[in-house]
């Protein structure tokens, strides 16, 4: 399964190989990091979907938040599940998310046990 994790957080990166260690070895996931909304738009208008099943998206970041990110996603790339992250409690953003098409939501800090079950789920259906 590709994924693409968008948060301006750089430590993510790290994060997720810690967490995803055995499923990247067996090759059951695969992971491209973005680090604003900007830069993943680029690399999908560059690059294209190339078998991306799903885009997990903090929510707050600087520039293009990933509110706007899930509008022009969902927009553009209907087909992608989009998951997003956000703060807890953050009742604002998530109906704006809801409104915008998010698939799923995740709050901080994530709970990667969840977050497998959910994408297994996300990969099994189209």
């Amino acid at each position: 399964m590709k994924v693409m994790v968008v948060d301006d957080e750089r430590d993510i990166k790290l994060l997720f190989e810690q967490q995803f260690k055995k499923e990247l070895r067996r090759g059951e996931v695969e992971f491209q990091f973005a680090y604003s909304g900007e830069d993943a738009l680029q690399s999908l208008k560059d690059f294209g979907t190339g078998g991306l099943v799903l885009i997990l998206s903090d929510i707050n970041m600087p520039g293009m938040n990933g509110l706007i990110l899930l509008k022009l996603l969902k927009e553009q790339y209907p087909q992608l599940k989009v998951f997003m992250v956000m703060a807890y409690g953050d009742e604002m953003n998530s109906q704006a998310a809801k409104e915008y098409g998010a698939d799923q939501f995740l709050s901080k800090p994530i709970d990667f046990a969840q977050l497998k079950k959910l994408m297994a789920e996300a990969g099994n259906h189209p």
